[in-house]
């Protein structure tokens, strides 16, 4: 799912590079509500738990919720939204989904809400799950080519036969807001102005509002997929942690994830991360995103964890809320772009 670049800003934490969206400068770091740095959690610089929490992970575990940063980013995207429908066009996001899948669905509906009420256009382009791959590639195209719209998503997953690369080739790299075109995947491995995943993004972002910081940390990323888990290493080697990525063919997963001072999620299975798997004190990010039969929505971490862990994120209410703020934010970047450039 499109589990993590914002409008350029300054940087306030040593060493912190520019937003990282087309024509916004070099560097791959993303600009946070707070920008904490390499200082922010304390004399020992390590993940900072909850003050009336046990630091060997017995007692219960500091919330990374999202909500506030979601906020904040919310208001400022409104703000340059408004701005921008006032001079030249209103800010349009084109999301082309084809698929019959109820996480995916939810995760479109709540896209296009929080776009409406940050005052975006939000057009939904369903093709229904039996869409050919020529289909999909032809519309995404035709997005590419329509001056009236500043940002497109390929939403995942896609119909049988139809690979995500190539699809999300066709995307333009000026309006790829959720950095699925290989062009902006290369660019945003080799350090170039792209826009991040905005998944992949949000972790950090997250990590960065509650102060945690990542120079010098292990970091262990569970899930090699390109919409979070590859994109997501970059992003944390651009910040100086030091990273492992895992995935269905590592042996001994938790004794891998238990080295971990902070360990993220993301591999779309339940539960599969127990409290076995993570190190006591350490920062934990539910990147997961999975339906129940009631309804709801569960991670990928058990709840068990949270007795563990120095800090873990909710499902829902973490790394999700952010994940939507920044690709509204991304499609804004975008719009003010093409108004720039005419």
């Amino acid at each position: 799912m499109s589990a993590t670049s914002p409008a350029p800003s300054p940087a306030t934490g040593p060493g912190t590079a520019p937003a990282t969206g087309p024509g916004t400068g070099p560097g791959t770091r993303p600009v946070t509500g707070s920008d904490a740095g390499p200082d922010a959690t304390g004399p020992d610089n390590g993940p900072r738990a909850r003050p009336d929490a046990d630091a060997d992970g017995d007692g219960p575990a500091a919330s990374l919720s999202g909500k506030a940063l979601a906020a904040e980013l919310r208001t400022e995207l409104a703000a340059r939204a408004a701005d921008l429908a006032a001079t030249a066009d209103r800010p349009h996001l084109a999301v082309v989904t084809a698929t019959a899948d109820e996480s995916s669905a939810w995760y479109v509906r709540s896209i296009a809400r929080a776009a409406g009420k940050a005052g975006l256009d939000c057009t939904v382009v369903d093709l229904g799950p039996d869409a050919a791959a020529p289909a999909l590639r032809i519309r995404l195209a035709e997005l590419s080519a329509d001056p009236a719209v500043h940002g497109i998503i390929l939403q995942t997953p896609l119909p049988d036969g139809a690979r995500l690369d190539d699809l999300a080739s066709a995307i333009d790299p000026a309006k790829d807001v959720d950095g699925a075109n290989p062009l902006s995947l290369g660019r945003l491995a080799a350090g170039l102005p792209a826009f991040a995943p905005a998944t992949a993004e949000a972790v950090v972002a997250l990590l960065d509002h509650h102060g945690i910081a990542l120079s010098g940390r292990r970091a262990v990323v569970v899930g090699r997929s390109t919409v979070v888990g590859k994109p997501l290493a970059h992003l944390l080697l651009d910040r100086d942690a030091t990273v492992t990525v895992c995935h269905s063919r590592t042996a001994d997963l938790a004794a891998v994830t238990r080295d971990a001072e902070v360990l993220i999620a993301a591999v779309g299975r339940p539960g599969l991360v127990t409290a076995g798997h993570v190190r006591p004190g350490a920062v934990v990010v539910d990147v997961g995103t999975n339906p129940t039969d009631d309804g709801g929505l569960v991670g990928d971490v058990h709840p068990d964890v949270a007795h563990v862990a120095g800090s873990l994120s909710p499902v829902p209410g973490g790394v999700g809320p952010v994940t939507t703020a920044l690709l509204l934010r991304h499609t804004v970047d975008a719009a003010a772009t093409a108004v720039r450039t005419r």
